[in-house]
């Protein structure tokens, strides 16, 4: 298999699997290449939430003591193109990086903004980071809290800004008919 393909790992298909490979790969970066890392919170624990599919995607929250991100598992290798630098023979040895090169795609039909990433027990991922300051939070309750109220504050304005589009305000059948047969005539 050349090296510049999307490298997956199938003894991670059930999501009991993934989900114990994600625990454990973060945990030996806390007690590896992050301990001792000032900006981490270590009243945070590692865990994940929320796994759930999303088209050809299986996505999780995951909470650790850096940062509250989703990640992306593909179900079958995208059609992404791994950038350089980021095969998995390049990043097998390489350092941890909390956010690689960033990647466009489609989710549910929009588009997403992610950060490619490669693990060798976790093979390629993608990263999207929802917050890089775990400082304020005491406990994971309240981090997770906070990201609700996220989605909370968005799905209002969302509800908002389609209450207030002229463009999808009804209209009624004489507006529409007047509309439809021209301007008046003056007699």
């Amino acid at each position: 298999m050349p090296e510049t393909l999307w490298q997956q790992r199938p003894e991670l298909a059930t999501d009991e699997a993934l989900s114990d490979r994600v625990r454990e790969v973060h945990q030996a970066l806390l007690e590896g290449p992050l301990a001792g890392d000032p900006s981490l919170n270590l009243a945070l624990p590692i865990e994940i939430r929320a796994l759930r599919r999303l088209q050809e995607w299986r996505a999780l929250l995951l909470l650790t003591p850096w940062m509250l991100s989703r990640l992306l598992f593909p179900d079958r290798p995208p059609d992404l193109e791994i950038p350089p630098g980021w095969s998995a023979a390049a990043r097998a040895g390489a350092e941890y990086a909390v956010l690689g090169p960033g990647m466009r795609l489609s989710l549910l039909g929009q588009a997403q903004q992610a950060h490619l990433h490669y693990h060798p027990a976790l093979g390629h991922y993608l990263l999207q980071p929802l917050c890089l300051d775990m400082e304020p939070y005491a406990e994971a309750a309240a981090v997770f809290e906070a990201w609700n109220a996220v989605l909370r504050r968005r799905d209002q304005r969302l509800a908002q800004s389609a209450r207030d589009c002229p463009l999808q305000r009804e209209i009624s059948r004489r507006e529409l008919f007047r509309r439809l047969s021209g301007p008046a005539r003056k007699s």
